[in-house]
């Protein structure tokens, strides 16, 4: 779709959310003068959150971008931390925004060959599976439990994002047995160097076993599980790193839309939450992707960490009650 086109859906789609918004608020005013109901006292007005969202959101999208992370992993802690929504309503709509951004990009990437069909399905499987019972236990558990365990699990993002590496094309002597069976390998075109890229992979059954805690935790926390799933493919598996990237946000579209059915189904998505952060996202990915050739990645990725650092501590504190 052209930048034009995508612009004017996004407006057309903010439009419709205002009017919603807006007959909901008129609605519930009228219901509670005639039931004698007390009305809210703030006087903040209907359309500061869903602006605020598609702002937050855009610059989200941005830095994802430029950062080399998913939206998802960013949008959970900042919204969750510093915005008055419920965590189970920030939680549901963090994997739509996850999941919104997979499906723009899987197709374009399996046309390229640098996502897999044959890698992604088994791990799918595995994590789509988890993440419903991670979905399942984030919505059974107290909201200040679940607060804390996910600052906890976004300051372990921030210390994988510090030490890890990352390996263009990882060397694989040998494949294991199961990577046979399930004939996982594939090939793929790179542009930079010219040349074409065989690829196969080893440790399977590791990378299973992983795949279970990657989706548990997608689900509960409503994370983009791209951050654990790039270095898993890439560094355990053997997976090129172009192929891990592609092949993770193919993963997230099965994965999180499992986990977000669940989230749907007892009503933890409001309209007013999603749609501008999905369209604040997508516009955002969209100049990030055009402004990524002019800026350093070292540099957004420095800023990218102590975001998230900042927001899991917020995270943590909310969750003790030190910070509300």
């Amino acid at each position: 779709m052209k930048p034009t086109g995508l612009v004017k859906i996004s407006i057309l789609l903010l439009f419709f959310l205002f009017i919603f918004v807006f007959y909901d608020s008129l609605f519930m005013e009228i219901y509670a003068s005639e039931s004698g109901l007390a009305k809210p006292n703030s006087t903040i007005p209907w359309w500061f959150w869903p602006l605020s969202l598609f702002i937050v959101t855009f610059l989200i999208g941005i830095v994802a971008v430029l950062g080399g992370v998913g939206g998802g992993v960013l949008f959970v802690p900042i919204v969750g931390g510093f915005f008055p929504f419920h965590l189970d309503f920030v939680r549901g709509a963090g994997l739509l925004v996850a999941l919104a951004g997979a499906l723009t990009a899987g197709p374009g990437l399996l046309a390229k060959n640098l996502a897999n069909l044959r890698l992604a399905l088994p791990f799918a499987l595995i994590a789509s599976t988890c993440a419903i019972f991670g979905a399942m236990i984030g919505l059974a558990l107290p909201t200040n439990i679940v607060q804390t365990a996910l600052g906890i699990c976004i300051l372990f993002i921030v210390g994988i994002m510090i030490k890890a590496k990352k390996s263009e094309y990882p060397e694989v002597k040998k494949t294991d047995a199961l990577s046979n069976a399930l004939k996982i390998h594939g090939v793929y075109y790179e542009v930079s160097t010219g040349h074409t890229i065989k690829w196969k992979i080893h440790r399977t059954p590791q990378g299973l076993i992983i795949f279970i805690f990657i989706g548990i935790m997608a689900g509960m926390f409503g994370l983009g599980a791209g951050w654990a799933n790039v270095p898993v493919l890439n560094l355990l598996l053997g997976v090129p790193l172009k192929v891990s990237v592609g092949t993770s946000k193919f993963l997230l579209s099965i994965t999180d839309t499992s986990a977000a059915w669940i989230y749907i189904n007892n009503g933890a998505v409001l309209p007013m939450l999603v749609v501008p952060s999905i369209i604040g996202i997508m516009l955002g990915s969209f100049v990030g992707v055009k402004i990524l050739f002019k800026t350093k990645p070292a540099i957004i990725r420095n800023i990218v960490i102590v975001m998230l650092f900042l927001a899991g501590l917020r995270s943590i504190l909310k969750g003790l009650g030190i910070w509300t």
